[in-house]
């Protein structure tokens, strides 16, 4: 099965189609919608599902990384989903892509884990309790996906699942401020939070994206902004990092981790800590020499090798799940 970023060009991720011919290319029905968080922000949703006569045989609830959005490359992968037999939502976080916010700002990760949670949880109830149902994350959103699992799941209802792509479990020394920078954050955030002045070693999509192509698609996005850190942010997501890593060995949910082993943003080390201290029985760790941090961004022979991966290990969790039906709001479905 051929990812759909084959189809993109540097224009636009559905190449030379519009919007509506490509999902009618792929047999794939798309919606979105907004809620209104108890921040008082609307925060745009969307989900795309497989046309009959394909059977959905598993959720999948992606997330998207701090510089990304819903409706770009991951869409891309939604579709790629899709396509297996997946029904796939997706949120934008707070300040990013068609969500209310302050451009890239995440001064606290809570709140945006409160709206994943909310929207994931009514997402499921669509659907029979017993059907698997999975995490996608990408970079930051690797982070957000385990703070999810560790809170014990959305509405009760536990994950078979989590793919871990380019996960951030800790930021690369080669792309952290330098020293003595990076320990004056905590002065900059409090003294102007929202000042993009936190500098880095490097342009995110010049060291993520290794096609150049793609490279140029990633800062094409009408709703993708391009810039330094705010203060506020950089010492937030510093925080995260420690504290997903505090709890590695809280992690018990089956994990897939595909990651590039030349990420200079979001380091190999730390989900390799992360799969050694995990106490996931169902756990599998793939490191790809010499690839970059977006591994959609990559050649498309290694794209068709990193998410053919991908989709067999979700085929292969979601034909041999079994619910555990003592768990809290999980009975069987009702046969009609």
């Amino acid at each position: 099965m051929v990812h759909p970023v084959a189809e993109a060009d540097e224009r636009s991720p559905f190449g030379s189609r519009s919007p509506e011919d490509f999902y009618d290319h792929h047999s794939v029905d798309h919606s979105s919608a907004t809620f209104l968080n108890p921040r008082g922000l609307n925060i745009f949703t969307q989900w795309w599902t497989p046309r009959p006569p394909t059977r959905v045989v598993g959720i999948v609830a992606a997330v998207h990384g701090f510089t990304g959005e819903s409706s770009w490359f991951v869409q891309l992968t939604a579709v790629d989903f899709v396509k297996a037999g997946f029904a796939v939502c997706a949120i934008d976080h707070q300040g990013h892509g068609f969500s209310d916010g302050l451009p890239n700002h995440i001064p606290d990760i809570e709140p945006v884990v409160d709206d994943c949670v909310a929207f994931f949880t009514s997402f499921r109830a669509r659907y029979p309790p017993s059907l698997p149902a999975f995490l996608y994350s990408e970079s930051l959103g690797g982070a957000i996906a385990l703070l999810i699992h560790l809170r014990g799941g959305a509405g009760g209802a536990p994950w078979a699942g989590v793919v871990l792509n380019g996960a951030m479990c800790g930021i690369s020394d080669k792309f952290k401020p330098p020293w003595p920078l990076e320990h004056l954050l905590s002065f900059a955030a409090w003294l102007l939070p929202t000042w993009q002045v936190v500098p880095t070693r490097g342009s995110i999509p010049d060291v993520s994206f290794k096609v150049e192509w793609k490279r140029r698609l990633a800062v094409a996005s009408p709703r993708r902004k391009v810039s330094r850190p705010r203060a506020a942010t950089a010492l937030e997501l510093l925080r995260v990092c420690r504290e997903v890593q505090e709890k590695f060995q809280e992690v018990e949910l089956p994990m897939l981790i595909v990651h590039g082993g030349d990420d200079v943003v979001c380091d190999p080390a730390c989900v390799e800590e992360l799969y050694r201290r995990a106490r996931s029985k169902d756990k599998t760790l793939r490191i790809y020499p010499g690839m970059w941090h977006q591994l959609v961004g990559e050649p498309d022979e290694d794209v068709e090798l990193v998410f053919g991966e991908v989709l067999q290990w979700l085929r292969t969790r979601a034909e041999s799940y079994q619910p555990d039906l003592n768990e809290p709001n999980i009975a069987p479905a009702s046969s009609s």
